[in-house]
């Protein structure tokens, strides 16, 4: 179905269903908009000189010591594309300043070739963060680095021609990424200390845990136990007083933008603008608006009661540590809710980072618990009354209109409500030949269409695709499959 016409027709079914059901408004705001950037502003300097914890990071590299005449330091952003509120950069930052050096941030652009995963949507949404990055490190006198390539090809000549000490960068739990620090790894002089900090989690995902967890409840006493130690406020990355000798290449954004070879038909959205500036105003009303409602009325579609921040915690451009803090901070009259929401930003979330970090199988049905394996063999021949292709359940063209809805949604919006994608999870296995065919039909349209996709979250959060195969699979099949009588441990929802 063409762009247009998808697009008309997703509109009328809202516009439909507007007049038939009550949404819960979100009412007035008590606070004059552009308040919490403010406040966020007023608490990082108040705490400019908080010291590092240095259990959130490692080193990948033997040496631990800055290399002698070196004329910087360089972050290589990978998975956390913002400024402030970054502990790696913190963390570069301050290494620079205790050798009195300059300051660098690089990131690599690298774009997937015959990748249907590769949408403007999502390249989109991340180069206009990025930009928002660029200007934050002028106004900062950091040098802004735009690399167009893979990192184990660039970084470690990169690294050397700019004749950087030290290299530091973020954390991701995703098999590419892992695979490129392994890469840089390899490339860079043994002389050069490379270090990894854990800059999305609130728990670095190596202190949280050692081993694959078994479920939420297995990980949630272990977080508990260090969140007072990690959910600590976060000082601020200050203008950089040493001035690099050697200034960047300028980015021409608008043309880096329209040169992406990327599928442009799956279209960016409107109701998300990309950067700090922007998740940070999501958060605000979030807190102003939804979060009085999240405990209550966060699995009711016909709600306003969810953050919608996952697309700018995604990629980075916001913090979940600042995201927790500001909620506990300000949205103390929300009660319940500030647990509920905690529960499932940071227990829940940072789970996903642990599946994926410990389990190489985190995509595939091999990767689920012995248990599940079997429920999914022994019920793979059971007889469905609807069987549908990929590229049918991509058009929305099932005989289930809710379904259908949720898909338009994701289709035209980039997201969909996490009550409804259990749902859409659900039926994608009653609807396909095999619990592998559904599993991978599930991540790919999951992660070509979902702004939020392509994330640790996507493969095992409660709300996304994993249930296919991961999470709750006695029920999936029990309810939705015929002649299936799946056995589940006693009390046990895996994750």
């Amino acid at each position: 179905m063409p762009a247009e016409k998808r697009k008309a027709t997703f509109a009328k079914m809202a516009n439909a269903k507007q007049q038939k059901l009550q949404v819960i408004k979100e009412g007035k705001r008590e606070r004059e908009e552009g308040w919490l950037q403010v406040v966020v502003a007023e608490q990082r300097k108040e705490n400019k000189d908080l010291k590092f914890n240095k259990k959130r990071l490692r080193f990948l590299s033997q040496t631990q010591k800055i290399k002698q005449g070196s004329e910087g330091v360089v972050y290589w952003m990978n998975r956390d594309h913002r400024v402030q509120d970054n502990w790696a950069l913190i963390h570069a930052q301050q290494l620079a300043l205790e050798e009195k050096l300059p300051l660098h941030i690089c990131f690599c652009l690298v774009i997937p070739q015959d990748s249907k995963l590769a949408t403007i949507r999502h390249f989109g949404f991340m180069l206009r963060g990025l930009e928002e990055v660029a200007k934050d490190c002028s106004a900062l006198n950091i040098q802004f680095h735009l690399l167009q390539g893979s990192a184990g090809e660039l970084l470690p000549e990169f690294v050397a021609g700019w004749s950087f000490g030290a290299v530091v960068t973020d954390f991701s739990s995703l098999r590419t990424p892992l695979q490129w620090v392994e890469e840089v790894k390899k490339g860079l002089p043994s002389d050069i200390p490379f270090i990894q900090v854990d800059a999305h989690n609130v728990v670095p995902c190596w202190v949280a845990s050692d081993k694959l967890e078994y479920a939420a409840r297995t990980i949630r006493t272990k977080i508990t136990k260090l969140l007072p130690e990690f959910l600590t406020d976060m000082p601020l990355v200050d203008k950089h007083p040493h001035t690099a000798l050697r200034t960047a290449k300028p980015v021409d954004w608008a043309e880096a933008l329209s040169s992406l070879e990327v599928d442009r038909t799956v279209e960016e959205v409107d109701w998300a603008k990309s950067g700090t500036a922007a998740g940070i105003a999501m958060l605000e009303s979030f807190i102003d608006l939804r979060l009085k409602n999240f405990s209550t009325q966060r699995n009711n579609p016909n709600s306003s009661a969810v953050s919608q921040l996952s697309p700018w915690i995604r990629f980075g451009h916001l913090s979940s540590q600042r995201v927790v803090l500001q909620v506990k901070c300000c949205g103390k009259s929300a009660g319940e809710s500030v647990s509920s929401f905690t529960e499932e930003l940071v227990v829940r979330r940072e789970l996903t980072d642990n599946f994926c970090f410990y389990n190489p199988s985190y995509d595939r049905v091999k990767g689920a618990n012995d248990w599940a394996q079997k429920t999914l063999k022994d019920h793979a021949k059971d007889p469905r009354q609807y069987v549908y292709t990929r590229e049918q359940l991509e058009k929305a063209q099932t005989h289930d209109k809710l379904w259908n809805a949720a898909q338009y949604q994701m289709v035209i919006e980039g997201k969909m409500h996490g009550f409804l994608r259990m749902y859409w999870a659900k039926k994608i296995l009653e609807w396909t030949s095999s619990p592998e065919e559904a599993l991978a039909i599930a991540i790919y349209l999951n992660d070509r269409y979902e702004l939020d996709g392509q994330d640790p979250n996507g493969f095992v959060d409660r709300n996304g695709v994993s249930k296919v195969a991961y999470r709750w699979i006695w029920e999936v099949i029990n309810n939705n499959t015929p002649a299936c009588k799946p056995k589940c441990p006693p009390g046990d929802r895996k994750v």
